[in-house]
């Protein structure tokens, strides 16, 4: 299937969202929006990659079927609670519950609720990847050029 499936312009900021100007400055906010959100996705999905690398070393010395279980849920899921890992990954509660409690206590995941009941739990992603993910500038056509190279056609 080529093409994308959907646009994640509201990782972009809320400029492409904005309905005021005349047709082609809204469309060149669109763009810009665009690109800074394709930016961040990507820029997403390398720091879950980079978790997932990190998770697999930390989680060598486990055995059974559960640990990549979950490393696989956690890159697929933002948030993660213990009812949900059990019905997805068919284990029983106590299993994944002692697996998510080893994960964090390797720095693995962190729980982000502050509850007792119906705690959810996040992945910790290292910051290493940030430095490599975003180029200086890439030379493909900017949104706000967008326009001059239109007039210039015409």
């Amino acid at each position: 299937m080529p093409g994308a499936i959907f646009a994640p312009i509201a990782m972009g900021g809320g400029g492409g969202f904005r309905a005021i100007g005349d047709p082609p400055a809204r469309l060149a906010r669109w763009l810009n929006a665009m690109e800074s959100a394709t930016f961040a996705a990507l820029r997403r999905l390398e720091e879950i990659e980079a978790w997932a690398a990190a998770a697999e070393r930390t989680m060598a010395p486990l055995s059974g079927n559960t640990p990549p279980m979950l490393r696989n849920l956690f890159t697929s899921w933002p948030l993660v609670s213990v009812q949900v890992a059990e019905k997805l990954t068919g284990t029983h509660r106590a299993t994944v519950q002692r697996n998510i409690d080893w994960m964090g206590e390797q720095g693995l995941i962190r729980e982000v609720t502050g509850q007792g009941r119906y705690r959810m739990w996040r992945i910790v992603e290292p910051r290493s990847t940030e430095a490599n993910s975003m180029p200086e500038r890439h030379n493909e056509l900017l949104a706000e050029d967008f326009f001059d190279v239109l007039a210039a056609r015409q």
